[in-house]
């Protein structure tokens, strides 16, 4: 245990990092070469596999705990949330062990069993069956003091590869970074390092049973924290007759200190757990190595900072209102989420934004409109009536055509996108980038530029003049708020990162 002083200066110390290379940009006013968009695209089709809202075959996990020395009541459903926001399982929980592994028929209906079990041997013939169903190909995941568990099982022992017994031990509840020494494997491939992950650091696990063992990542024990001075395996993998083992020993929620659920909360952990889950369901990861509502560190140096964490509505607000909406917009599975014909309104940035660069992730559902307006004016009125607008949509659904000024990408009414555009289906993650320096706007839609204008010219004001926008008081701030707009269908933003840029025109 550590002290509360300390645990409180531990998670101060990561959550300035836990309140979390661009595609090359064109010059002002120039269109991208054909090259350069010819290789945004082939970027684009070979990055890997984008996350998907909802995904048609889903893992089966049975979270396996009742008992536990931390506190399971809370990292129950703690993991039960990690893994459910990614719409890539269906997750259940047993609280009764040795009843539920004792169901051979029942044990069948998972693909994997995630254990954040400490507590009494579940007995016969809950452990055998449990061993049987793993020998023949289910999957195990270890989490934290689950390598506590049952000395002198064997099996068991065999499978958690590394555990805690005599010598084993834990520094302080600080924030420490973990190395990625293995990228060869589906679980850390495209991974970056965890940077200051609040968690303990276990030190001295025993391979008890000395068997074969994969580390993919590695922490190092600082003597000043109370370790050891060396590098700890924190991430492990191995092969268990047909079954696949991953085991990490992050993730300490310690009983009546609600502080300690800094390790659980911080979206590195909450990705690794996810990976590393699917990896041992399926044997491959479809899930992005990158966490969402999180700041790389290419992105911290260049000085993004998040509009939204995954987890509250801080920042935010109704237009034309002083508080977030009573209805239509929720925070659900790490996003802000708008359901259909739930009403609200738009929503706007309680800041606003001069010169900027934003980055952020959108889905839609089948059908489904909604846009990003920026420099919104606060005037009686809509916010498309003063800002410029990144339209969100479905185009298949919709039907409309893909170099449409009013297809997905396009700056809406005004500039429709390139023919390069790469643009996702419906229900999975699509990666926006909005540009804007003077009235130099840039629109990119999956890693390729898609518009890239300047309003502030005789041909585009003309083009403004003779739209929906002439008679309104359209692109005249140079400062605003960002909006997300309510289409009246459901349509989901997330990892909204921004820089600011009125440094570049001074």
């Amino acid at each position: 245990m550590v002290s509360r002083h300390g645990l409180c200066a531990a998670v101060a110390a990561a959550s300035s990092l836990l309140a979390q290379e661009p595609p090359p940009a064109t010059a002002a006013g120039v269109a991208a070469p054909n090259a350069v968009r010819s290789a945004a695209v082939a970027a684009a089709a070979d990055a890997p596999s984008p996350d998907r809202v909802h995904y048609d075959e889903r893992v089966r996990v049975l979270i396996v705990g009742g008992a536990n020395n931390h506190d399971w009541q809370w990292t129950h459903e703690s993991l039960r949330s990690i893994l459910a926001e990614t719409g890539r399982f269906d997750v259940t929980v047993t609280t009764e062990p040795a009843k539920t592994l004792a169901d051979a028929a029942l044990l069948d209906e998972f693909d994997v069993f995630l254990l954040d079990y400490n507590g009494p041997r579940w007995g016969e013939p809950a452990e055998s069956r449990f061993v049987e169903a793993v020998r023949g190909g289910k999957g195990v995941v270890v989490v934290h003091a689950a390598d506590n568990a049952f000395p002198g099982w064997v099996e068991y022992e065999e499978m958690v590869m590394l555990l805690w017994r005599n010598g084993t031990g834990h520094g302080a509840f600080h924030p420490f970074a973990v190395e990625v020494i293995d990228r060869d494997h589906p679980v850390t491939a495209g991974m970056p390092d965890l940077r200051m992950h609040p968690d303990e650091l276990y030190h001295g696990l025993v391979n008890s049973q000395n068997v074969d063992v994969r580390v993919l990542a590695q922490a190092f024990s600082s003597k000043e924290s109370g370790g050891t001075g060396r590098h700890e395996p924190m991430i492990m993998v191995r092969r268990y007759g047909e079954g696949r083992i991953f085991h990490t020993p992050l993730g300490h929620v310690w009983r009546n200190v609600p502080l300690s659920r800094a390790s659980h909360v911080d979206p590195q952990f909450r990705r690794l757990i996810a990976r590393g889950t699917e990896w041992a369901a399926t044997g491959t990861c479809l899930l992005s190595p990158i966490p969402p509502n999180w700041l790389t560190d290419d992105e911290r140096a260049q000085g993004f900072e998040l509009l939204f964490d995954g987890r509250d509505t801080d920042g935010w607000r109704g237009h034309r209102a002083e508080g977030f909406p009573a209805s239509g917009w929720t925070v659900a599975d790490g996003a802000l989420v708008h359901a259909a014909g739930g009403g609200g309104g738009d929503l706007v940035t309680t800041r606003t934004f001069g010169d900027f660069e934003l980055r952020f992730q959108w889905a839609v559902a089948p059908r489904a409109n909604s846009g990003v307006i920026y420099r919104v004016a606060d005037l009686d009125a809509d916010t498309w009536a003063s800002g410029p607008e990144y339209q969100v949509l479905d185009d298949v659904g919709v039907v409309v055509a893909p170099d449409s000024d009013q297809s997905a990408g396009a700056l809406y009414g005004l500039a429709a996108p390139s023919n390069h555009k790469v643009l996702r289906p419906a229900g999975v993650w699509n990666d926006g980038r909005i540009v804007v320096r003077g009235w130099h706007i840039e629109h990119w839609l999956n890693g390729v530029g898609v518009v890239d204008v300047d309003l502030d010219t005789p041909e585009l004001r003309a083009r403004i003049a003779a739209s929906k926008f002439g008679s309104l008081p359209f692109a005249t701030a140079r400062e605003g708020r960002i909006a997300l707009q309510d289409h009246g269908d459901e349509v989901r933003y997330r990892s909204l990162r921004i820089r600011t840029l009125d440094a570049e025109r001074r």
